[in-house]
């Protein structure tokens, strides 16, 4: 080989060097996007005037009057997610968590073959229409301490509809609260 074909070959590599190296400082000025002073997109948000924060807060309906428009159909597919942790024929058992066929009407934390945390044994009572409102709007805000970590269901249609669903799996379902007038409660 001589020193003419050596040349050759180095400048066909020094050359397409340069290309590659002009074609990376020609990309780097056209694409480049400097960096945002402060990352993340601004969001506006309608301020709430001070003093008025609970005023502008809805109030809540009460269980016994969104009872009266719930649907077991909604609730059994809003229950869907329930299903990851929680059986609701008879007879199942339990899974991560209780067997809620029967739920409604029945002792809190009373299933046999489950163990319930420290937290919802020393919770009292029945789970009825309000209780179960509580606890599916926020099961550790109503019971601090319990093992359950569903988020819980924020809409109160959900909620209702949920618990007519659970209302449905049971032999004998208890009849729904009707929603009482102003002023009757006063009465009794």
């Amino acid at each position: 080989m001589n020193s003419f074909e050596i040349n050759k070959y180095l400048g066909a590599l020094l050359g397409t060097c340069l290309v590659l190296m002009a074609i990376h400082l020609a990309s780097g000025a056209i694409f480049y996007s400097p960096a945002p002073a402060k990352p993340g997109y601004e969001v506006a948000v309608k301020e709430e005037k001070a003093g008025h924060g609970d005023a502008a807060k809805p109030a809540e309906v009460p269980i016994e009057t969104l009872l009266a428009s719930a649907s077991v159909e909604h609730g059994a597919q809003v229950a869907k997610q329930c299903g990851a942790c929680h059986n609701f024929q008879e007879g199942q058992g339990p899974k991560v968590g209780p067997d809620l066929y029967g739920v409604v009407g029945r002792q809190i934390a009373s299933k046999p073959g489950f163990n319930y945390s420290a937290a919802l044994k020393a919770k009292s009572g029945t789970w009825s229409f309000d209780e179960l409102d509580k606890w599916l709007k926020d099961p550790r805000a109503d019971v601090p301490g319990t093992a359950m970590t569903f988020a819980g269901l924020s809409n109160e249609k959900q909620r209702a509809d949920v618990i007519v669903y659970l209302n449905s799996l049971s032999k004998s379902p208890l009849p729904l609260p009707t929603a009482q007038k102003e002023g009757e409660s006063e009465k009794k």
